[in-house]
């Protein structure tokens, strides 16, 4: 059976889903973070020498990256769902979008994230990061313009990866700054298999 390594509060949660909507079956082996360090505890090397989650077993394979996973659950198990055919011109977009996620949306919100902690030591930064965070964020409220998802008219992968992303931007920015954003994170939100993900494995 399919193993998904999740750590509590992390983005591990688009893994959960993902197999919530594919229908496969699966068990969650949950970590909890260090109450003085937040960090992931140190039994996650066992799974994987970077210690970092979410991981995914599944029968001799074992994968870290949230889009590495989506990508591979897609692939072995969607039957035709959640991704365009590999021969089509949506899919150049569907595997950008997928890999952008991670690539290079997650970075300035992990700044933001980061920097924030620093206190005053870290006001030089913000400017930037707030720069940085309106242009992906700005980007990605256009391409959701007329759109229920970003590939195509239903939910694929490239989605769930990128619900973290628009997740975090509505924590960061509020829920009026990017209204195409709220949109997005409201309707995947109401879904019954993200629901029953967090019902699985808790908030």
């Amino acid at each position: 059976m399919i193993e998904v390594h999740h750590l509590q509060a992390s983005r591990s949660r688009r893994i959960t889903w993902a197999l919530e909507e594919l229908g496969e079956p699966y068990t969650v082996i949950t970590y909890e973070r260090d109450k003085v360090t937040n960090l992931a505890p140190p039994e996650l090397k066992a799974i994987h020498p970077l210690g970092k989650a979410p991981v995914l077993r599944d029968g001799d394979v074992t994968l870290i990256e949230s889009g590495a996973i989506i990508d591979y659950l897609v692939r072995t198990y969607c039957h035709g769902r959640f991704a365009p055919p590999p021969t089509s011109h949506e899919y150049i977009r569907y595997s950008q979008m997928l890999h952008y996620a991670e690539g290079s949306a997650m970075l300035p919100l992990l700044l933001r994230l980061y920097v924030s902690r620093l206190g005053e030591a870290g006001q030089p930064l913000h400017p930037r990061i707030a720069s940085e965070m309106a242009n992906h964020l700005g980007w990605l409220n256009a391409e959701l313009e007329g759109r229920d998802y970003f590939i195509g008219k239903g939910l694929t992968g490239a989605d769930i990866n990128l619900s973290f992303v628009t997740q975090m931007a509505l924590r960061f920015a509020g829920r009026d700054a990017y209204p195409n954003l709220t949109a997005f994170v409201d309707r995947i939100e109401q879904r019954p298999a993200y629901k029953r993900a967090i019902q699985r494995s808790g908030a």
